[in-house]
């Protein structure tokens, strides 16, 4: 597996937009919590519908953008060209993750429909509620390794279509750091092998 590939939730600090996470947030940090922010919000405000106890996360992530936005876009003369490329460079990567999930969900679908399964069925062999199991297909919480190699197993999909090929901005800047400071210079990876997108 590429090194592209590679999830390493070991290497970075807590994903401070889990879902699980979300309500223990003051404020954002930085364009790429908005964007995550903004895009989780737009996903559950049709998720609610099916779960309640959904709505005060939404509310909270709203909340969040708003102040966000106050803060770092309300006074137009302020902005940077710096901030716009720092906006422009996360909603990038937002838009590439929300096209992998899109892809994940819909093959996800159509090898449940092939094997007459529900979504439901699926929930109960990996274990989740329904609802949680939603929270998966719709990319608001991430699959752990064992749901992906199971449903690796069951359908026979691709790693590369069920994992996504993100890197955390943490990983990254490490590996960046590390590869520069090393004296072997035979290990290098191409500037796109290291992109979050």
């Amino acid at each position: 597996m590429r090194l592209g590939c590679v999830i390493t939730e070991k290497l970075s600090k807590m994903d401070r937009l889990e879902i699980d996470n979300i309500l223990k947030i003051d404020e954002l940090n930085n364009e790429l919590e908005f964007e995550q922010a903004t895009s989780i919000q737009g996903k559950l405000r049709w998720m609610v519908k099916e779960d309640s106890s959904l709505i005060p996360i939404r509310q909270h992530l709203l909340v969040l953008i708003e102040k966000f936005e106050s803060k770092h876009w309300e006074n137009e003369s302020e902005i940077t060209e710096e901030q716009i490329k720092e906006s422009d460079d996360a909603e990038k990567i937002i838009n590439a993750e929300n096209i992998f999930i899109q892809k994940r969900k819909e093959l996800i679908k159509r090898k449940l429909k092939e094997n007459e399964i529900s979504q439901k069925d699926l929930a109960k062999i990996l274990g989740h509620r329904p609802n949680y199991m939603s929270e998966l297909t719709n990319g608001v919480r991430p699959f752990s390794r064992d749901d992906i190699v199971v449903i690796h197993r069951l359908f026979g999909i691709d790693f590369n279509d069920l994992i996504p090929p993100f890197l955390k901005k943490e990983v990254t800047n490490h590996i960046k750091m590390t590869l520069g400071a090393m004296k072997n210079k035979r290990i290098r990876l191409k500037f796109k092998d290291l992109e979050s997108v």
